[in-house]
C-alpha cells in the first residue's frame, strides 16, 4: 500500500515537473524568424519582409532586437501588415522601427483596426508618410526587385468603413498584367473576398497565431473575427494558383490572452 501511494505522489510530482517546464517552454516570447519558399524563378534570390501586428511594443533599445533580425534578412523589401501602432501604448515603440525601416528599405503600409480603434488614424497615417514609407489605401503600385518587376497592391482595414474598403479592394482586384501581383491587406479572414481578385499571394496578419497553440496538433485557440480554433491563425494556405500567408505578429505586453507555444514571428518571403 504504501508503494502504491509513494509510486502516485512519485508519478504527481513528475507530472507536475514536466507541466511547469512545458509551460516555461511555450511561455518564451523571443522573437523567431520564419521563411516561406515561393516559387518565382524570375524573382529567385529576392526576399520581403512582412512586419505585422507590433502593437507599438518594446523590442529592446531602439528596436534593435527586431531590427537586427530584420538586417540579418536583408530583404529588397519591407511590408507593414497593420496594427504598427497600438491604440493603448504609447506609439514610441512603433516609431523607432518606422524611422529605421524607412530610412533603409523601401518600405509599405497598410492599416490594422487598433489604428483606426486609436482615434488617430489620420496622424499615423502621416507620421508614417513623413518617414517616408508609402502607405497603400486602395493602390497599387510596380517595384523593381532586382531586373524583375512586381506589383503591390494594399487595402484598408475594414474600420474605414465597409463601402470604402470594397471600393478599395475592386480599385486593385482587377488589375491584370504579366507581374507577379501581391496583396497586403490586415484581415486573413476575408480570403473569400481576397480570392475573387487577380493576386499571386496575399499577405496578412491580425489574428495573432491564435494567441495558444499546440504544436502538430491546434494551429490556434482564439483569433480576433475568427473565434474560436480559427482557421487562418498563422502559416501558409494554398488555393490552387494562389497563396495567403498569415503572420502570427509581434505583439507580446500588448496581448490580453499571453501567447502560449506561439512565439512573436518576423515573415520571410523567400523567391526561388
Amino acid at each position: 500500500m504504501k508503494q502504491c501511494r509513494k509510486a502516485v505522489i512519485y508519478g504527481l510530482l513528475f507530472m507536475m515537473v514536466l507541466g511547469l517546464i512545458l509551460l516555461l517552454i511555450g511561455w518564451d516570447h523571443s522573437l523567431e524568424t520564419v521563411t516561406y519558399p515561393i516559387k518565382r524563378p524570375e524573382l529567385s534570390g529576392r526576399r520581403i519582409a512582412l512586419v505585422c501586428d507590433l502593437h507599438s511594443c518594446d523590442y529592446g533599445e531602439q528596436g534593435r532586437e527586431l531590427l537586427d533580425a530584420i538586417d540579418e534578412q536583408a530583404p529588397d523589401l519591407v511590408l507593414l501588415g497593420g496594427d504598427i501602432v497600438d491604440d493603448v501604448l504609447p506609439q514610441a515603440g512603433a516609431e523607432v522601427v518606422l524611422d529605421y525601416l524607412g530610412a533603409h528599405y523601401p518600405t509599405y503600409y497598410v492599416s490594422g483596426n487598433h489604428e483606426y480603434w486609436s482615434g488617430r488614424i489620420d496622424q499615423i497615417k502621416q507620421m508614417i508618410q513623413d518617414k517616408a514609407i508609402t502607405v497603400l489605401e486602395g493602390d497599387s503600385q510596380l517595384i523593381k526587385l532586382g531586373d524583375a518587376t512586381i506589383r503591390l497592391s494594399g487595402i484598408d482595414d475594414p474600420e474605414v468603413g465597409e463601402s470604402e474598403m470594397i471600393e478599395q479592394f475592386l480599385a486593385v482586384s482587377d488589375i491584370t498584367g504579366p507581374e507577379y501581383h501581391i496583396l497586403l491587406a490586415h484581415r486573413p479572414e476575408l480570403i473569400y473576398r481576397y480570392l475573387s481578385g487577380d493576386f499571386d499571394l496575399i499577405l496578412s496578419g491580425h489574428a495573432h497565431g491564435g494567441q495558444w497553440r499546440i504544436p502538430y496538433l491546434l494551429n490556434g485557440l482564439i483569433a480576433p473575427n475568427q473565434g474560436l480554433f480559427p482557421k487562418y491563425a498563422g502559416g501558409r494556405y494554398d488555393f490552387e494558383v494562389r497563396t495567403m500567408i498569415v503572420s502570427r505578429g509581434l505583439a507580446r505586453e500588448t496581448t490580453i490572452v499571453p501567447r502560449l507555444f506561439n512565439p512573436p514571428e518576423l515573415v520571410i518571403i523567400e523567391f526561388e
